[in-house]
């Protein structure tokens, strides 16, 4: 019996030696001495040499002069690694995917062919009417309570602004309270929709957004005003311009500008999405640098080309290009967005 028993420690010992010692550290060394980039996570520096992010793992870029990457559900967070899951009935990822081409979108055919829709998005959003109807901001929460109460939630600015209204509006307040008495002491974003009402009723044709002002002492301070153009126009309610005009016939946009990868963290972009991107980009480095936005889209065009490649060796899948990996050179040829090329 003792025979087996130290038999089976002295197995036990072997395997933990081999398996938790021996084993790792042959990984480690083969790992640090052939492939040390990979070993350790990819990892890329800025041009001021700091850390900015490793090329496996997606992160947003805002900056109209940076190529985005696809949307993800997991908001970028590599501890959160998750898809979506979102039916195709589900009203939010309709409201996502709206978001997305909304800005971008543009015209098939006819008189405005190549053109942005955007515009138009604001000058329908600005007649407040929808399907016939008046207060299209009413209408749109009334319609997506979820997507009202985000918007409150989206930043704190938004839920402060909601607060004052509170403070300015008891009787509302008092009414909500009452059609809802299990919510005796109701938040922000429980009052979403009330807010939106009145907001409508008040701020026709008129949005309430988030924005940026710099003062003389180049200090930013940011603010809730009433706004009739803009990002948030032309996403939020693209979706609700594009019920009203159903008829219209738009091009077509590539299919992972708009859907999520199964982890949220593809730092990969399709080389027909950064194409599709490359306008927009171009225009903002060639604004940027005071500089030819033919000659910058042509430049660009050739980083693009010389980042693309297509997985297993071309073998498999479309050519695609890494986003961190591709605004890492933009910012390494012309300089901070913003500014002049360095």
């Amino acid at each position: 019996m003792a025979r087996h028993i130290s038999k089976s420690l002295l197995l036990l010992a072997f395997s933990i030696v081999i398996c938790c010692g021996i084993y790792p550290l042959a990984v480690w060394a083969i790992g640090q001495s052939f492939f040390p980039f990979q070993a350790n996570g990819s990892m890329v520096k800025g041009p001021d040499g700091a850390l900015v992010g490793s090329l496996l793992i997606a992160q947003p870029f805002t900056k109209d002069e940076y190529f985005q990457p696809r949307p993800s559900a997991a908001s970028y967070d590599a501890s959160a690694s998750a898809s979506s899951a979102l039916a195709p009935s589900n009203y939010a990822l309709r409201d996502r995917v709206a978001r997305t081409i909304g800005p971008i979108a543009r015209y098939r055919g006819g008189p405005k062919a190549g053109q942005l829709v955007a515009p138009d998005v604001e000058a329908w959003f600005q007649q407040d009417r929808f399907q016939g109807q008046p207060h299209v901001v009413a209408q749109w929460a009334d319609a997506h309570n979820a997507l009202a109460q985000a918007w409150v939630k989206a930043d704190p600015a938004n839920a402060a602004f909601v607060d004052e209204w509170t403070k300015a509006h008891p009787d509302k307040v008092a009414q909500w309270v009452k059609d809802n008495p299990d919510t005796p002491a109701p938040a922000a974003a429980d009052l979403a929709v009330i807010f939106f009402d009145d907001w409508s009723a008040t701020a026709p044709g008129k949005f309430p957004s988030l924005v940026e002002h710099t003062g003389a002492d180049g200090k930013s301070t940011k603010a809730i005003e009433p706004v009739a153009e803009g990002s948030d126009i032309q996403s939020i309610f693209f979706d609700m311009w594009r019920q009203d005009h159903p008829d219209v016939a738009l091009e077509d946009v590539p299919g992972d500008l708009v859907t999520t990868s199964g982890s949220g963290l593809d730092p990969h972009i399709t080389l027909q999405n950064a194409r599709f991107q490359l306008d927009r980009v171009a225009d903002a480095w060639a604004k940027d640098t005071k500089r030819d936005p033919g000659q910058i889209h042509r430049e660009i065009e050739q980083v693009l080309q010389q980042k693309a490649f297509a997985p297993l060796g071309g073998l498999v899948g479309e050519q695609v290009v890494n986003v961190l990996e591709v605004n890492l050179e933009l910012r390494k040829r012309y300089g901070e967005p913003g500014g002049a090329a360095s």
